[in-house]
């Protein structure tokens, strides 16, 4: 593309906001940080057949019966009553993944990722798969919402300052009309030298750390642990 016609690039703060931005000519990113992306990454990485996001636990125990799937997710940061499995990528070492279905449900996460089905592509983002997250995006030079999962439709400092770290790595390539793109950014270099203790003033830190999962936190906070890029296709997460 020539310089004057950049792709655009777009923060969503929220799934309340997506219906203000194009879905159908841009690829969505859906980040939910803590920890449904982190997760998804984690499982393929670790050599997951493919991740199957569902919106209830109702629907995640039919489908995981039906194909032999390992159920898993979380309500409210908890295991969700009726799965054995949650949303802790700790739980999805490969030699309990590895070409297993994880079918999984979770707060947020996955009620975005079916709101934003008309887009061009779907991929998952968090700080473990953050390179294989911008090199597709540089590479596919089309239209970018980079869509925060939020929590309960409010906006969060983790999605957010995951938004701009991706803005910030790659805003050479696209062109930025976009002030919660500039703020995500802007939160991001406030943070970035230690991003960990930042967070410790977020509500969704407070809420895991009660339950004792500080391990899991800082996992979701490390770039590059999983570096694979999940990519939605047919109704489930595979590795691009």
């Amino acid at each position: 593309m020539s310089e004057n016609h950049k792709p655009s690039l777009e923060v969503c703060l929220s799934p309340a906001l997506l219906h203000l931005y194009d879905v159908k000519n841009s690829i969505v990113v859906i980040i939910d940080v803590l920890r449904a992306t982190s997760t998804i990454c984690t499982a393929l990485y670790n050599g997951a057949a493919r991740v199957i996001p569902v919106a209830s636990v109702e629907e995640c125990v039919n489908i995981g019966r039906a194909i032999g799937g390992i159920t898993a997710g979380e309500r409210d940061g908890r295991i969700a009553e009726g799965l054995v499995h949650g949303n802790s990528p700790f739980e999805y070492p490969r030699e309990f993944i590895e070409n297993q279905t994880l079918v999984l449900t979770t707060t947020n996460g996955t009620k975005l990722l079916h709101m934003a089905k008309d887009a061009i592509q779907i991929i998952t983002g968090s700080f473990p798969n953050i390179s294989a997250v911008c090199d597709y995006l540089v590479a596919q030079g089309q239209n970018v919402i980079l869509g925060c999962a939020a929590w309960k439709d409010r906006v969060n400092l983790e999605d957010t300052l995951f938004a701009g770290a991706v803005v910030n790595r790659i805003k050479a390539h696209f062109d930025i009309n976009c002030d919660s793109a500039i703020a995500a950014e802007t939160l991001y270099n406030a943070a970035k030298d230690d991003i960990y203790t930042f967070m410790k003033q977020a509500t969704h830190y407070k809420r895991l750390a009660n339950f004792g999962l500080e391990k899991d936190i800082q996992y979701c906070l490390t770039p590059d642990g999983a570096n694979v890029l999940p990519l939605f296709k047919n109704g489930e997460l595979i590795a691009g």
